[in-house]
């Protein structure tokens, strides 16, 4: 492990310090290549441009029959136009037939406008060959009653182009398809695929290993001992991660050694663009990670002022300079630590601007008023209601309250001057959701 980060003074870092530290060391991935299911959550690096027209032909909205409009004026259903079925053009079709006076293509949906028509009529709006009244559907020319030839009257008249998507009316060739900074969801994945780029060049997803510490803690499934608890964190902090975009890898519970726990990173480095510890970073006699991260230098670890997540390390370490963001072990901490300063390192990595969750001014919406510690910026949990505009605490204040923090979709800010807030008083809120 390598030295990057001198130990800080036994100060208090603000919140926006502490993040600013993490931000200038944390850069972008470098762009790779990929398939375009592997693509699916990176960031784009290069506009696209559309190679061919989309659609790349004229081709029929409706199933039906491709016409000449002269064929068919005047067509009712008293005096039908009857016209010579010539054959079948099914989507993707070849070696089209060609539609001359008094003759009609059955046609299907997507499939190529043939030459010599101009519009399609819809099938119910003819006989679909059957001699009878409005057909209601049309099927394959294997199965249709009236063949791939026969007569098929039509009861109305159209205009041209009437039902036919025009080549090109998607997109034209050489249009912008996607621009550089777009995040590929499944329509712009769609799209790649539309105009035929079987790969792209991207940011890909960065890869975050969590490692959770504490030998009181049990994997969820096993039988929970005396004094033992189970661990939660590696899983939240684990889905915390994907959320928001990573591949997150969660490594089981590290017990209080240091040597364990220096030996399970340096194995995690291989396939880690990110380490998240968390547990182990406080002032107690087993604070397994300052002990294991402390003695390079590898790691800053520092005291915020902030409620919850007072303790925190940041550093980068192994050969490759890896950042390492150690996270307090309190559920509520671990997880308001990581809202706040690992997933703007993981979007930061993704190389997307938006590093951060929406913010929103919202009214408070509570029994009494909310205290604060002065010169700390706390951060509690809460319900947003969009439509009027307010908010209300869940749980307490205390750090470990995880099953309030499972009903929050909000983080309520406390600023650092701020120590009593009013019900009816204006603040920051985080929306989480």
């Amino acid at each position: 492990m390598s030295s990057s980060t001198a130990p800080s003074a036994a100060r208090l870092w603000s919140v926006d310090e502490h993040l600013d530290d993490i931000l200038a060391t944390v850069e972008p991935l470098d762009p790779i290549e990929l398939q375009l299911p592997d693509a699916q959550g990176c960031v784009l690096v290069e506009d696209v441009t559309v190679p061919v027209a989309l659609p790349p032909f004229d081709n029929s909205s409706m199933d039906g029959y491709a016409v000449r409009v002269a064929d068919v004026a005047g067509a009712s259903e008293e005096f039908p136009a009857v016209l010579t079925v010539i054959g079948d053009v099914a989507a993707g079709a070849g070696g089209l037939p060609t539609v001359g006076p008094g003759e009609a293509a059955r046609i299907m949906t997507g499939a190529p406008l043939p030459p010599g028509a101009e519009a399609v009529v819809p099938v119910e709006w003819t006989d679909g060959g059957t001699g009878g009244g409005a057909a209601t559907g049309m099927r394959a020319a294997s199965a249709a009653p009236e063949g791939a030839a026969g007569e098929v009257r039509v009861h109305r008249p159209v205009e041209a182009r009437a039902h036919v998507r025009d080549r090109g009316s998607d997109v034209q060739a050489g249009e912008l398809a996607l621009e550089a900074g777009t995040v590929l969801g499944p329509p712009q994945i769609g799209l790649l695929a539309a105009i035929g780029r079987g790969t792209v060049r991207v940011r890909p997803r960065p890869r975050v290993v969590v490692i959770s510490t504490g030998t009181e803690l049990v994997q969820p499934g096993e039988e929970l001992g005396e004094g033992k608890i189970y661990d939660s964190n590696s899983f939240q902090l684990a889905a915390a991660a994907r959320d928001a975009g990573a591949l997150a890898y969660r490594v089981g519970a590290v017990t209080d050694d240091a040597e364990a726990l220096r030996a399970a990173i340096e194995d995690q480095l291989i396939r880690a663009d990110l380490l998240v510890t968390t547990g182990g970073v406080s002032v107690g006699a087993y604070d397994v990670v300052k002990e294991a991260l402390t003695a390079d230098g590898e790691v800053d670890f520092r005291k915020l002022a902030m409620q919850p997540g007072k303790p925190q390390g940041f550093g980068t370490i192994g050969p490759d300079h890896t950042p390492l963001l150690a996270l307090p072990g309190n559920p509520v901490s671990s997880y308001v630590s990581f809202e706040l300063f690992v997933r703007p390192a993981i979007r930061a990595l993704m190389g997307v601007e938006d590093l951060h969750r929406p913010r929103v001014r919202a009214v408070l919406k509570a029994d009494g008023a909310l205290s604060s510690p002065a010169g700390r910026r706390q951060f509690l949990r809460g319900r947003y209601d969009a439509e009027s505009g307010s908010v209300t605490p869940v749980g307490g204040a205390s750090s470990h309250l995880i099953a309030a923090l499972a009903h929050a979709d909000a983080l309520l800010v406390l600023p650092e001057d701020t120590t009593s807030l009013e019900p009816g008083e204006e603040l920051d809120v985080v929306l989480l959701g």
